[in-house]
């Protein structure tokens, strides 16, 4: 095996944007044969309003990523704020295997942790309220059971919302909570977080006590959105680099 895995986030993949799904392309053809594992960490599709409302776009996403997992890798995805709704059954058509917010991988002696990253905004109270409400099953069963084009008008209402809250809302709200953070590696005893979300691309080196009040090394590394540019995390060993590169529909090197 490879003993690389790889992981993306906030593709935000839409019709509107078709450098990205070209883009996207390109990264699997570039990693299929290379890699054991790729997780995809929320937000893969700009909306998503069931499995049963997909597009030829969205079964062309399916057919690449069912490519790539059957030339040899382990593929995942977890939830993000805009495709929460993503079943099983899209899952199946990619080859992936679903998973959730919290999630710990081995890396040699160490474990990683990883998630969307919405959970650690914790200063947007409006976000969280909304947040807890659309991932109980009774909101989900009740919206699912509604006709696509009254989901499809929700979706877009809502996304009409978050844009006029989001220029609204001051940078630091919508950032990560520092104790939020704390706190989570507390909770799962790890030294790596990964995470994306806040379109913040960086690798934070910190301290964390983790145990007794010894300050232990600790890092954060959080994964950037699909605009411009596409980012990644590469992680070999127990070493997690991110990178970059270039959105075109064409084949282009990584550059850090």
């Amino acid at each position: 095996m490879f003993g690389r895995s790889l992981f993306i986030s906030d593709l935000h993949i839409d019709h509107s944007r078709p450098d990205i799904t070209a883009g996207f392309f390109s990264f699997l053809d570039r990693n299929k044969h290379n890699c054991d594992a790729l997780y995809i960490l929320g937000d893969l599709f700009e909306v998503w309003v069931g499995d049963d409302a997909i597009t030829n776009s969205e079964l062309e996403v399916a057919s690449k990523l069912r490519e790539f997992s059957e030339c040899g890798a382990s593929l995942f995805i977890m939830h993000g704020n805009r495709d929460f709704l993503i079943g099983s059954e899209y899952a199946e058509r990619c080859g992936a295997t679903i998973i959730y917010d919290h999630h710990l991988i081995n890396i040699g002696q160490e474990k990683l942790l990883l998630l969307h990253g919405d959970t650690l905004c914790t200063d947007d109270e409006d976000y969280q309220k909304f947040r807890a409400l659309v991932r109980t099953s009774s909101w989900q069963k009740d919206f699912l059971s509604k006709s696509i084009k009254e989901r499809t008008e929700f979706a877009e209402k809502a996304r009409d919302q978050s844009r006029q809250d989001t220029s609204s809302k001051s940078e630091l709200i919508m950032d990560v909570n520092h104790q939020a953070v704390v706190e989570l590696f507390h909770k799962h005893a790890v030294s790596k977080i990964l995470h994306g979300h806040t379109h913040r691309p960086a690798v934070h080196d910190l301290e964390v006590a983790r145990q007794a009040s010894t300050p232990q090394a600790a890092q954060r590394v959080v994964l950037g959105d699909w605009d411009k540019k596409g980012w990644f995390a590469e992680l070999t060993g127990n070493n997690v680099e991110l990178h970059s590169f270039k959105l075109s529909s064409n084949s282009a090197p990584y550059t850090n």
